[in-house]
């Protein structure tokens, strides 16, 4: 599933030719996505595209006509492409410009999202986004406010990261990627973690996310930016995806295991 740096990625891509362009159609197919598409979404015809911004794993693109949320689920991918470009088998919406270009979302399983609201609606403060914690880049995410937060809870801090109302962003590849880096057990329970290991963490998360923004991005399988390319943060990678391998800093074997219907993967030996 795309994750923050993926969804950054894909904004950034769309944003040099959404900007300030016009919107001369609105295609959507008749197979539903997680909701069904909205006859709404024709509205958004003839607009000028404000703003383009990204909270959390959403896409919000202002337009003098209303506003667009976009969520690309576990296999979604929005292109950037030339009008005339056939459409695929799972191209299930489009945005074409007067331009020329078109801004194409292909998903094969059909679990991203695409809703309209009107110029009277905030879209932050409705569902899904108004629940959501703060940015990991944001001045909100300090470690005195993660360490309150954690120390109400009994479940794991891997579980805790995921956790959106807590942060957004830490997806499952970066949550064991940070604790690796930070030398904290996945298994932790969240009312254990110290005030030095929140100051590590609040340190980390960010870095580890900007790396990958960099890098295009972390292309498990289907993962690839609006332009097409792969994300290769793929090989910065110290334990996710890697079990029975050394670890890079100490040789132990990496191990895995399930939280919450989730891999996780970690060093027994470095994080104790």
């Amino acid at each position: 599933m795309p994750e923050l740096p993926e969804v950054e990625v894909t904004k950034r891509g769309i944003e040099k030719p959404l900007l300030n362009a016009i919107i001369s159609s609105i295609y959507f197919d008749d197979k539903s996505l997680r909701k069904p598409f909205s006859p709404d979404l024709k509205k958004l015809e003839k607009a000028r595209v404000l703003k383009i911004e990204r909270r959390a794993k959403y896409i919000v693109i202002t337009t003098t006509n209303g506003y667009l949320l976009l969520h690309l689920g576990m296999t979604g991918h929005l292109r950037v492409l030339d009008q005339k470009t056939p459409m695929d088998t799972h191209d299930h919406f489009e945005i074409s410009l007067q331009s020329g270009v078109s801004i194409r979302y292909n998903d094969i399983r059909r679990f991203g999202l695409v809703l309209y609201f009107d110029k009277t609606q905030d879209p932050y403060q409705c569902e899904p986004l108004k629940s959501l914690g703060p940015e990991p880049f944001s001045e909100e995410f300090t470690s005195e406010y993660l360490y309150s937060r954690l120390h109400r809870l009994k479940k794991s801090i891997k579980q805790a990261l995921m956790d959106n109302s807590i942060v957004v962003g830490v997806g499952n590849i970066y949550a064991s990627e940070v604790l690796f880096l930070t030398k904290i057990s996945p298994l932790t329970p969240s009312n254990k973690i110290t005030q030095k290991q929140c100051d590590s963490l609040v340190e980390q998360i960010p870095l580890l996310l900007k790396e990958s923004i960099k890098k295009g991005g972390t292309t498990i399988r289907d993962f690839s930016g609006a332009d097409g390319k792969l994300g290769y943060f793929v090989q910065n990678l110290y334990v996710y995806g890697h079990e029975g391998e050394p670890c890079r800093i100490c040789g132990t074997k990496i191990v895995s295991t399930v939280q919450g219907q989730r891999s996780t993967f970690y060093c027994p030996h470095c994080q104790k």
